[in-house]
């Protein structure tokens, strides 16, 4: 039996094509495309709000649907060690070893996008988009990008 298992989660887009995003300092919410993140010349993201880069931006409902994958595989991978225990066990031996009934699983529900009230917004900077709120587009925002401060914002 391995040790290591791999779980993937699927981070669904908006209509635009548009991830949602929190930054773990401030808690402010913010979009930008998969390919704008994954690219070679970003190295770090920016919070819009704040302009401190985070470890990571993850939603508290990926974290959630992330725990609840990995306890029901845990629980998958106790139920069979205790299974195989009790057929090694049957031969031979003084105590009798039950694993008994498998746990049932958690639900794991899909993530969906749900911030729908952030607005497009063009980084004259690095000629990139993301979506922000209305209120970071007027008073001014940090580039998640590059994390210039840009206060005339298209």
């Amino acid at each position: 039996m391995s040790d290591e298992f791999h779980m993937t989660i699927s981070i669904p887009t908006d209509d635009e094509g548009y991830i949602l995003l929190r930054c773990e300092h401030c808690g402010t919410f913010f979009k930008a495309t998969p390919s704008d993140i994954e690219e070679d010349g970003v190295l770090h993201l920016f919070c819009p709000s704040c302009g401190l880069t985070s470890e990571n931006y993850v939603t508290e409902d990926v974290i959630e649907l992330a725990m609840k994958m990995a306890k029901n595989k845990v629980n998958d991978m106790l139920y069979d060690m205790f299974k195989d225990l009790e057929r090694h066990n049957r031969r031979n031996s003084i105590i009798k070893f039950k694993a008994g009934k498998r746990l049932k699983h958690e639900a794991e529900e899909p993530i969906r996008s749900s911030i729908e009230t952030l607005e497009v917004t063009t980084f004259q900077c690095c000629r990139r988009t993301a979506k922000i709120k209305p209120l970071l587009k007027m008073t001014g925002a940090y580039c998640p990008f590059c994390g210039v401060k840009n206060y005339e914002i298209e």
